[in-house]
């Protein structure tokens, strides 16, 4: 599943661009008084000024082999946000390691290394290597109610979990995060999930608002 664009708001556009292009340092393709637009690999990453915004989890694929070396360059630059002592996570099920840090929204961003994509470089790492933003959390108290209004614009495969608490959906170069946040909060750090509007453009085409999947042309 292909994610061309995923769109963000911020009450914080300023410090979030600062911190994006600064501190990431991902290229800026476009900007506008209202919204700046990222290349993040094969995908944009947008955010747009909302006064009502809420907290997000999104994940970025990073080359198969380079989780490590992404750390180092991460730790120059954020606080690596650990689970039980541990700064790479082994997601061993999904085969696969992941990191994580906030950004000045305190969102948490996942860099995520899939070894089944066998995706590997041997370019020193920086953003530029970023692939494509892999993964949308969706918080909701009905996960079978999102799968399927997602599954009604197109057919789209459960990858890992029920519909209880936790269910990933897609395949490892997409995935959307639904997760019940009556009963889990966001890994690692335990923060509180919200239903966080945002918008979504690629293989699917949606906006996600006050907890309803709204298809776009």
């Amino acid at each position: 599943m292909k994610i061309k664009e995923l769109i963000l708001f911020t009450n914080n556009l300023e410090k979030q661009l600062e911190f994006y292009t600064k501190v990431l340092e991902l290229e800026l393709v476009k900007i506008t008084s209202e919204s700046f637009s990222l290349k993040t690999g094969k995908s944009l990453l947008t955010f747009k000024f909302s006064k009502n915004c809420k907290l997000y989890h999104f994940a970025f694929n990073i080359p198969s082999n380079k989780e490590n070396e992404a750390l180092n360059w991460l730790k120059l630059r954020v606080d690596i946000l650990p689970f039980e002592e541990r700064e790479i996570i082994n997601f061993k099920n999904w085969n696969a390691k992941a990191l994580y840090f906030y950004d000045t929204d305190n969102n948490i961003l996942e860099f995520i290394s899939r070894k089944n994509l066998k995706i590997n470089s041997n370019e020193t790492f920086s953003t530029k290597a970023i692939i494509n933003i892999s993964e949308i959390g969706i918080g909701t108290s009905d996960i079978e109610r999102i799968y399927d209004s997602i599954n009604n614009i197109k057919s789209i495969e459960i990858y890992d979990g029920s519909f209880q608490r936790f269910c990933a959906i897609g395949n490892e170069e997409g995935l959307f995060i639904l997760v019940n946040n009556n009963i889990k909060k966001w890994f690692p750090t335990d923060d509180k999930i919200y239903l966080s509007d945002f918008i979504i453009k690629g293989d699917y085409n949606f906006e996600y608002k006050k907890g309803k999947i709204i298809e776009i042309a």
